[in-house]
């Protein structure tokens, strides 16, 4: 099992374009992932789950994983986050 914490600094947060690349990346792992955001769970592997996490910039996320490739899963998807600039 993998966790991480992580500070979203993007100034549009995981708006639609970037919430569908996310879904996109994380469908390429195998783990079960969780992305908690006060208080609000979503399936990262579900557009319509990550949008109900209304994920905006100064707040802090919680991504866990679980399965064979949850340690390559979760810093993909820190990666990914991180490197927003919209």
């Amino acid at each position: 099992m993998e966790k991480r914490n992580l500070l979203i600094i993007n100034p549009t947060g995981l708006h639609a374009r970037p919430a569908t690349q996310l879904v996109a990346l994380s469908r390429k792992y195998q783990a079960d992932i969780t992305i908690e955001c006060e208080g609000i769970t979503v399936n990262p592997k579900n557009i319509f789950s990550v949008l109900k996490g209304k994920m905006k910039q100064g707040k802090t996320i919680s991504i866990d994983a679980d399965g064979t490739d949850s340690e390559e899963a979760v810093n993909a998807i820190c990666s990914f986050i991180q490197a927003l600039e919209e």
